[in-house]
C-alpha cells in the first residue's frame, strides 16, 4: 500500500493511513513495519459467502489530507 500510494513508511503514520472494511468486522489492516496490506482476522469464506459462487470482500484505504 505504501508503495502504491507513493509514500514512505513514516508518512503512513503521519497521514493516518488506515484500511476500513464494510460492516463491523475489519478483515484487513496495514502492517506497521512494512506498509503491506495484511489480514487482520481469520476469513471464513463459507460463513461470509454461503451459497455464492464469487465471494468479494471490499475495503477502502483512507488517507487523511490531500494526495
Amino acid at each position: 500500500v505504501a508503495k502504491d500510494l507513493g509514500l514512505q513508511l513514516p508518512a503512513l503514520r503521519e497521514r493516518g493511513v488506515r484500511v476500513v472494511s464494510e460492516g463491523t468486522m475489519q478483515y484487513f489492516a496495514l502492517h506497521g513495519q512494512t506498509g503491506h496490506l495484511v489480514t487482520a482476522e481469520r476469513i471464513d469464506r463459507e460463513q461470509l459467502c454461503e451459497g455464492v459462487q464469487q465471494c468479494v470482500l471490499r475495503c477502502e484505504v483512507i488517507v487523511e489530507g490531500e494526495m
